[in-house]
């Protein structure tokens, strides 16, 4: 199994500080966060993007998926959004996800993953979920001239938090166009089973988040073994499907010590879970 080390967590180091760590830290991949203060498309020119793309080789690492989630160098973790009420708004956030998909093709990444939608803020849902296609059709065929995969991922008090409301926008929107970023976390936040959507999401899935979850269900990431989650049986689900991409550990949660999480993390994933 791939195991790759979500930036997000290094947020107080630069993106060459972090891409050491992760590689020290035993990981084979990398997702790298699109936002300050390691990837702001606005920052970073096609000469920077070749040198990152050196330093990902010489430290053994390979891209494991372009996270175009979080927006904080505009605004916040969820805006702007693709169902901005404001039209000039919610454009940053198309433009914004193309000039990610540029990155992912320059650094090598098979996928993107986005927020799904955006908090309905009291927003009709069928609306919202017109307005969020129609953006988002213009990121899917540009990602496809590109060879880039688009992914969707389903978060907890957003448009879509549910694998069946995810499902339905999939057929609405075309399945065979978008997959699934498939957040383990966010899976068993809303209820869900994560074994059990892993085995059946399968034909949607690109890329894999993973973390520990409180058992209460309440929205907040985990080191392994601290939550509710049988991080093994899922693991071992994943195998059952053949997946063959990366799983990111995603802990965003620990800024102050992102180096040592990182190397905990990973010596769970060897100890517990039996994945060298």
């Amino acid at each position: 199994m791939n195991f790759a080390f979500s930036s997000n967590a290094f947020k107080k180091h630069s993106l060459s500080e972090t891409i050491r760590f992760i590689s020290n830290a035993g990981y084979s991949g990398i997702e790298i966060m699109c936002d300050r203060p390691h990837l702001w498309p606005e920052d970073v020119s096609l000469d920077e993007l070749k040198s990152i793309r050196a330093l990902l080789y010489e430290n053994g690492l390979a891209v494991s998926n372009i996270s175009a989630f979080m927006m904080c160098a505009i605004q916040d973790f969820l805006h702007p959004s693709w169902i901005e009420p404001d039209k000039s708004y919610r454009a940053l956030r198309v433009a914004h996800t193309l000039k990610c998909i540029d990155i992912a093709a320059a650094l090598g990444a098979r996928t993107i993953s986005t927020e799904p939608g955006g908090p309905l803020d009291g927003m009709d849902r069928a609306i919202a979920t017109e307005i969020f296609m129609e953006g988002l059709s213009r990121a899917v065929s540009y990602a496809e001239e590109k060879g880039i995969r688009v992914l969707i991922e389903p978060e907890p008090n957003l448009l879509i938090e549910t694998s069946d409301q995810f499902l339905a926008f999939a057929n609405a929107f075309g399945k065979d166009r978008i997959g699934l970023n498939l957040d383990i976390g966010h899976a068993y936040c809303v209820g869900e089973n994560p074994v059990e959507k892993v085995l059946a999401l399968k034909e949607f899935i690109g890329h894999f988040h993973i973390e520990d979850i409180p058992a209460s269900r309440e929205h907040r990431h985990m080191m392994f073994g601290e939550g509710g989650i049988d991080i093994k049986q899922v693991l071992k689900a994943i195998e059952q499907i053949d997946y063959r991409g990366f799983v990111t550990v995603e802990l965003y949660t620990y800024q102050d010590c992102a180096p040592q999480i990182a190397r905990k993390s990973r010596q769970y994933l060897k100890d517990v879970c039996g994945y060298e």
